[in-house]
């Protein structure tokens, strides 16, 4: 059985828009459809005149200007006003033309860092420059539209619905061609949209299991010990000896602090990680497992901090998860690089079956490695053996983040 997490992302509703809003079949007697084909016909004119001029005036106006300093961000203005003159022409399409078509994503501009990059941005941004060429071309065909539909419904008002139906369906391939959102575009905003979601509510979730942690364990200890050191301090004088005893017990109680919080310092982030990397960090884990595991890490050198981390935890929960599920007698663990991916494998002799819902938070992994743009693949048949491979881009290590990171 072999599973692959989906990656995330949306389709724009376009593909099954022809089986979706087709109208009901053109007929001689006119009805309600037939009049809006009219009636968005008859529009065409007006409204390709007003998208003509604006396109042309605005574009050729920024153009000329770029020998000079506002020449680019003019036309990057113009291109976000051809945005808008996108979402009139899918408006009037949507009311008129029963053609749904899906609303673009608004260009990330906040998550692009400074006033070049939104600037490039803005530039390049593939709707603004095909609302540009809609515009261009409806001219022409807004006069044709124009002049057909009026002359028809005086001289060929008889046949005028199966004319219009012909002129509405080349409008209607038109707006979905090029006012359409950009599938790989949008496929990516979605994408990173759902990651955010996730890489948010992953964060949130090991916050409260810190604060649970520290509830409940150390902080609670030391809440005893606290109380401890304040009755032996009372009986010092009046019964040396179980005042005595009395600080021999909290001086227990201080060592099992003391290890609950180095515990809950590993899972956060262990100190053998930040000093000496995957390798000693992995060994380290893969001794705590009770299955014997073969460690290999071939690495030319350190990745980033943060991927460095998150290929850390992953080894370590899908090694919990042969301890306590697998039932094996023997497990390893490969980590090497692959142009600019870093790829992981764990392989164990045990039953097999595992899958992405059975409940051994193997889903919940997959989608920390996918909010990274990662890859998580199952391989486990029943009878075993359990192939789990998974990747994560590769990224440098900086001397900013090895700073930060200690």
């Amino acid at each position: 059985m072999t599973e692959r997490i989906p990656s995330s992302g949306t389709s724009t509703a376009t593909a099954a828009a022809g089986q979706d809003d087709r109208p009901p079949p053109p007929r001689l007697a006119y009805d309600w459809h037939t009049w809006k084909e009219i009636a968005h016909l008859l529009a065409n004119l007006p409204v390709a005149l007003f998208g003509f001029t604006y396109v042309v005036t605005a574009l050729f106006t920024s153009l000329g200007l770029t020998i000079t300093v506002i020449g680019f961000p003019l036309l990057a203005a113009a291109l976000m006003g051809a945005r808008l003159l996108g979402r009139m022409e899918r408006a009037r399409a949507r009311a008129l033309l029963g053609v749904r078509v899906d609303e673009p994503s608004r260009l990330p501009l906040r998550g692009a860092g400074g006033l070049l990059p939104r600037l490039w941005m803005s530039l390049k941004d593939p709707v603004g420059w095909r609302t540009v060429l809609y515009e261009f071309i409806r001219l022409p065909w807004g006069v044709l539209t124009f002049a057909i539909t009026l002359t028809s419904l005086f001289v060929l008002w008889p046949v005028l619905p199966f004319i219009a139906r012909g002129l509405a369906n080349a409008d209607r391939a038109m707006v979905r061609a090029l006012l359409s959102p950009s599938d790989e575009l949008e496929r990516r905003i979605a994408e990173l949209e759902s990651d955010r979601g996730v890489v948010v509510d992953t964060a949130a979730a090991d916050l409260r299991r810190i604060e649970r942690d520290l509830h409940d364990g150390a902080q609670a200890r030391l809440v005893a010990l606290a109380m401890g050191l304040g009755l032996a301090k009372e009986k010092v004088l009046e019964d040396p000896d179980a005042a005595a005893a009395m600080v021999e017990e909290a001086h227990g109680e201080v060592k099992l602090a003391l290890q609950e919080l180095r515990d809950l310092a590993r899972g956060i982030h262990p100190a053998v990680l930040t000093d000496r990397g995957l390798d000693a960090a992995l060994s380290a884990v893969s001794s705590r497992c009770t299955v014997p595991v073969k460690v290999t890490v071939d690495l030319p050198a350190r990745p980033a901090a943060a991927i460095e981390g998150i290929a850390y935890f992953t080894v370590s929960e899908l090694l919990q998860n042969v301890s306590k599920h697998s039932a094996a007698k023997s497990a390893s663990v490969d980590v090497w690089r692959t142009n600019d991916r870093l790829l992981i494998q764990v392989w164990d002799d045990g039953r097999g079956g595992a899958s992405l819902d059975g409940g051994t938070g193997m889903k919940g992994l997959a989608e920390r490695l996918d909010a990274v743009d990662g890859l998580f693949v199952l391989e486990s048949p029943e009878g075993g053996p359990t192939t789990i491979t998974a990747e994560l881009p590769w990224r440098d290590r900086t001397d900013a983040s090895d700073a930060n990171n200690r």
